[in-house]
């Protein structure tokens, strides 16, 4: 009956029996075991997890903000490129603007020197007007004492002065309807 009773026995005692294994030493590993992966845990993996979700945190802020910079760096380059369109139309506005007051500063200083052109020539033309009306008064007086010396020496006569006169009127009249 030993034999059956032997038979029949537990086979994990059986097989712990075959290990060497003890049932109070197990149990005391077992404990120390928990005991060192709770201190394990709150000492170690906990301020590594820690360190850990820290970081991942960073990242992920460095992330976002390389994000929003690189929007940033994008909107920037929009400004100065609207910028630099806007300095261009302005440019090329003051440009046209600037060629438009050259043409009329042109056209006025033109205006001008014909204008001047014009006064100088009509001056002229009255300098000239009033040399030959001076020329022909004199070329009237001459004339007239040229006839009334020719005269005097074709009749031979002394000529009085209210006759040289009359004879200087007739021919200024004669020469003047001419």
């Amino acid at each position: 009956m030993f034999a059956a009773a032997a038979t029949t026995e537990n086979p994990v005692t059986k097989i712990a029996e075959q290990f060497g294994v003890t049932w109070q030493l197990l149990i005391s590993q077992i404990i120390l075991f928990v005991i060192v992966a709770l201190a394990l845990k709150k000492f170690a993996y906990g301020p590594i997890l820690k360190v850990l979700e820290e970081r991942r945190q960073r990242i992920a802020e460095g992330l976002a903000n390389a994000e929003k910079i690189k929007a940033d760096l994008a909107n920037a380059q929009a400004k100065s490129q609207e910028i630099l369109n806007t300095a261009n139309a302005q440019g090329n506005k003051l440009i046209e603007e600037a060629r438009a007051s050259a043409a009329r500063v042109l056209e006025q200083e033109t205006q001008k020197a014909i204008a001047t052109a014009n006064d100088i020539a009509t001056k002229a033309r009255q300098a000239s007007e009033a040399e030959l009306v001076r020329m022909k008064a004199e070329l009237r007086k001459e004339v007239g004492r040229l006839v009334v010396a020719t005269s005097a020496k074709v009749t031979g006569d002394i000529l009085t002065a209210e006759q040289q006169n009359r004879l200087a009127e007739d021919t200024a009249k004669q020469l003047a309807s001419n």
